[in-house]
């Protein structure tokens, strides 16, 4: 276990070098393509000032998560397949990024493309899994130790678990530092489930995500540089979601990852008060836009958005004392 841990520490250095090494070349490469950031007119005024930030910055860090792993782990089955699923869902926000930026049009893929797409990354990986993995159809139910048998139901949860992921990081993903911060924390805790369940290639894959998310960070920090964009954030939780469904950890997923679940419910809550009532819960969703209309700051959101990511972290780590199997 130890020479595992090493590696995904080794894994993270080179993610990060990377990170900082790509950084200074793709994002003037990113200006010179006039790839900027468009700002939602009702969003924050103070987001104004953001327009024609770079975006699609996303490609560092899936640039930076394939090269640790393909030298720490490159070898390893269930670290080659989280590193698929976070191209795969990468490459449909590269495309929704590309629509919006390049091609000038505002709202990007159409929802049932986007999910079309989703749909078929999440079968073909649940179909990976299974038969080539040898996976299994079992999950990991937290602080009971139980394993619950999906059988033929495990591919549509598996699905939604992936689409979920990935747009739930997609929706926390609006201010400076605030998606690669919060994601740090949980790829940490990812690295350690999976050593609890003796997953251990998988552990070095996380190491690289964290890396990746410290390393993005050095341009990403408020006043932000770049942006990663759907690219970025789709890609994101893409991994996160093929960790969790490697592992066997997909229910620990709704605490480890609360960050993400508390600002899908923001928007979920928003749009039903709204269409139900006509009134507004948040002054705005996703929840981080509605502490920006209280008056706080990016950097004070971040921060605090980001301790209660590490504390979601430690309570769903909690969840699997004394679980160990493969």
């Amino acid at each position: 276990m130890q020479g595992y841990v090493i590696n995904a520490l080794i894994a993270a250095v080179i993610a990060i070098v990377v990170s900082a090494f790509m950084g200074p070349l793709m994002i003037p490469f990113l200006q010179r393509l006039k790839v900027g950031q468009n700002i939602r007119e009702d969003g924050p005024e103070r987001h104004y000032a953001k327009a024609g930030t770079p975006t699609m910055g996303g490609i560092i860090i899936i640039t930076a998560v394939m090269i640790a792993t393909f030298i720490m782990a490159g070898t390893s089955p269930e670290a080659l397949s989280a590193v698929f699923v976070m191209i795969a869902f990468g490459a449909v926000g590269f495309w929704d990024d590309y629509i919006k930026v390049v091609l000038k049009r505002s709202l990007g893929l159409r929802a049932r493309e986007k999910l079309l797409l989703q749909l078929l990354i999440g079968l073909l990986f649940g179909l990976l899994l299974i038969y080539y993995l040898h996976r299994g159809t079992e999950i990991i139910i937290p602080f009971s130790g139980t394993v619950i048998d999906l059988g033929y139901i495990y591919i549509p949860f598996l699905i939604l678990v992936l689409i979920s992921a990935s747009n739930a990081v997609n929706l926390t993903d609006g201010l400076d530092g605030l998606a690669s911060g919060v994601t740090f924390f949980v790829a940490l805790a990812y690295a350690l489930v999976c050593l609890m369940v003796s997953n251990y290639q998988l552990t070095v894959f996380c190491g690289a995500l964290a890396g990746a998310c410290i390393g993005f960070l050095i341009f990403n920090h408020y006043p932000a540089r770049v942006f990663m964009g759907d690219t970025g954030s789709m890609a994101l939780g893409g991994a996160i979601g093929a960790v969790a469904a490697i592992s066997r950890s997909e229910i620990a997923l709704l605490i480890i990852g609360g960050i993400y679940v508390i600002e899908a419910l923001s928007v979920i809550i928003q749009v039903v008060s709204f269409q139900t009532t006509g009134k507004r819960v948040f002054l705005m969703s996703p929840l981080h836009h509605h502490f920006e209309l209280k008056g706080w700051s990016e950097v004070k959101i971040v921060r605090v958005f980001s301790i209660l990511s590490f504390l979601f972290a430690i309570v769903g780590l909690l969840g699997f004392k004394g679980i160990g199997i493969r």
